[in-house]
C-alpha cells in the first residue's frame, strides 16, 4: 500500500523526499499568511472597510510596507511550492504545466507586491469616495492579479487530472470545483467587494489544502 501511494514521486534521489516536503510546506503556509496578514491589518486599520476595500489597498498608507512584504513573502512562497510541486509530480499526468502555473500565480504576487493598488473607496482614509482614474502602477497590479488567478484556475484543472490519474476523485472534483467558485467570487465583485475577496481567499485556501496534500503523499515515498 505504501509503496501504491509513493509511486507517482519515484524517480528521484534518495535525498530528494525531505527537500521536496520542504519546498511544498512553504506552498502551503503562502496562503493562511496572506489571509491571516490581510484580516488583521483590515480589522485594524482606520478607513478600512472589507465591504468596499480590498486586501490589496493596504499597500497603502504609512503602514503599507507591511502589506507590501506579505505579497513579495507570499509570492517567495508560493514560488517555492511551485518547485515542490515539479519535484512531487514532475513525472506524472499533469507535472508539466501545474507547477508552471503556480509558479504564474507566485510571480503575480510578487508584481503586485511592486506596484501597488490605487487608493478609492475611502481608503487611505481622507480617500474621496468615488471612483478614481486608475494609475499605471494600479493597471499593473489589477492585470498581475488577474493573470495570476486564471492561471491558478488552470493549475486547479491540470491538477484535477493529476487526482483523477492516480484515482484520488474526491480532490480531483474539489479541484474542478474550486476554480468555478474562485471566477465567480471575481464576478460578484461588481456588486461588493466582498465578492472578491472571498473568490481569492478561496483559491489561496485551495491551493494550500492540495499543496499540502501533496507533501503528505511526497512523505510516504520511498527514500
Amino acid at each position: 500500500m505504501t509503496q501504491a501511494i509513493g509511486a507517482p514521486f519515484t524517480g528521484r534521489p534518495a535525498s530528494t523526499p525531505l527537500a521536496t516536503r520542504a519546498l511544498l510546506i512553504s506552498g502551503a503556509v503562502a496562503g493562511p499568511l496572506f489571509l491571516g496578514v490581510g484580516v488583521i491589518e483590515g480589522l485594524s486599520r482606520g478607513g478600512f472597510d472589507f465591504t468596499r476595500n480590498a486586501i490589496s489597498q493596504l499597500s497603502l498608507g504609512s503602514l503599507g510596507w507591511i502589506q507590501v512584504a506579505s505579497f513579495l513573502l507570499t509570492g517567495v512562497l508560493v514560488t517555492a511550492g511551485a518547485a515542490g510541486t515539479r519535484r512531487a509530480i514532475g513525472h506524472t499526468t499533469g507535472g508539466t504545466w501545474a507547477p508552471r502555473l503556480i509558479g504564474v500565480f507566485g510571480a503575480s504576487f510578487l508584481l503586485a507586491g511592486v506596484f501597488t493598488a490605487d487608493p478609492g473607496a475611502g481608503f487611505p482614509a481622507g480617500t474621496p469616495d468615488g471612483p478614481a482614474t486608475m494609475s499605471a502602477h494600479g493597471t499593473v497590479h489589477m492585470l498581475s492579479g488577474t493573470a495570476g488567478y486564471l492561471a491558478l484556475c488552470a493549475a486547479f484543472f491540470v491538477l484535477a487530472r493529476h487526482f483523477a490519474s492516480h484515482g484520488r476523485r474526491g480532490w480531483a472534483l474539489a479541484c474542478r470545483i474550486v476554480p468555478v467558485g474562485v471566477i465567480a467570487g471575481f464576478a460578484g465583485s461588481a456588486t461588493t467587494v466582498a465578492a472578491f475577496t472571498a473568490g481569492a481567499g478561496l483559491g489561496l485556501l485551495a491551493l494550500t489544502a492540495v499543496i499540502a496534500r501533496l507533501a503528505g503523499l511526497a512523505s510516504t515515498a520511498p527514500r
